[in-house]
């Protein structure tokens, strides 16, 4: 009984190595953003991120999908090997989701703005007069802190009471991107951009009405004249200058890349399950029990081979 139990833990052992070999060595961490030359992205469908990789990366491939949300859960579950997309919003989403995070270097860099119409430039140096003064004041690094935590949700939208006098100021926007403008828990439309817009509103002496719409329809509904502003995390491009007045960038963001995030192993870390440090699982044999790893080690685990199984 000895020499087969021997002879089981052997060859588990060298089937874990085998395994490990073949398997960890695929999907090295991705830590800079030159590793990414020829790998697979995960995009938005209808977006330009793929282009502007292209322009940088042009061995890249690349996976389309309805949202960037699922974009980034297919790179968390390893169908991709990074998310492009805008900067703060693929840190808004490495926030409330552990595994995941933005590689520092930019794929592009881009400047964000407010947008009105050509002829009414006082509300352009409204909306420049109301940033410098909070960059100023240290109230523009509060919003930042407010609405780009470096983990968790952003903070709930400040009350910023506003008389009215003076009539409404309207607001287009499309909420879906967080944390710039998106709905909130109750159903209300909030963010970064939707602060900025109150304090605008309020310097003005109005009240702010808030049009949410799909992000195409935000610069048609401007030159119609069916709001006053639209801000959205837009980026300052000469195409659009031609159409409207961006204010002076209040964000300097563009294309990151989201990648999976490994977990270093330490002693003082709480016991994982064997799926979670090794994958799949097979057991070695009834006689040894359940639990003995012989499969590839996740990316950050290093795995083990014994009749305890994984436990440590």
């Amino acid at each position: 009984m000895g020499k087969l139990r021997s002879r089981v833990l052997s060859g588990c052992f060298m089937l874990s190595v085998l395994l490990l070999a073949g398997g960890c060595a695929q999907k090295a961490e991705i830590t800079s953003l030159p590793q990414l030359a020829d790998k697979s992205f995960a995009v938005p469908t209808g977006t330009a991120a793929d282009t502007l990789v292209l322009s940088k990366f042009p061995q890249a491939k690349f996976q389309y999908f309805n949202t960037v949300l699922d974009a980034a859960l297919a790179v968390k579950a390893g169908k991709a090997d990074a998310v492009a997309y805008d900067e703060p919003i693929l840190k808004n989403i490495a926030a409330k989701n552990d595994g995941l995070k933005v590689l520092p270097e930019m794929i592009t860099v881009d400047n964000y703005g407010f947008a009105v119409s050509p002829e009414n430039r006082a509300l352009k140096v409204a909306i420049d007069s109301v940033v410098k003064e909070l960059r100023q004041g240290g109230g523009y690094d509060e919003m930042q802190a407010r609405w780009f935590p470096k983990k968790g949700n952003p903070a709930a939208m400040p009350e910023i009471p506003v008389e009215g006098a003076a009539g409404v100021l309207k607001l287009g926007t499309a909420a879906v991107t967080e944390p710039f403008s998106f709905v909130d828990g109750s159903q209300q439309v909030v963010g970064f951009d939707i602060e900025l817009a109150k304090r605008v509103a309020k310097q003005q002496g109005k009240t702010l009405e808030v049009v949410n719409m799909e992000f195409g329809s935000l610069i048609p509904a401007l030159i119609s004249g069916k709001v006053d502003m639209i801000a959205a995390c837009i980026t300052i491009t000469d195409e659009r200058a031609q159409k409207v007045l961006f204010s002076e960038p209040y964000y300097t963001g563009g294309i990151a890349a989201l990648v999976r995030e490994t977990k270093p192993w330490s002693a003082g870390d709480e016991q994982v399950s064997a799926t979670d440090r090794c994958g799949p699982v097979a057991c070695c044999g009834s006689l040894l029990g359940a639990g003995c790893c012989a499969a590839p080690a996740r990316s950050g685990w290093q795995a083990d081979c014994g009749v305890d199984g994984l436990s440590r």
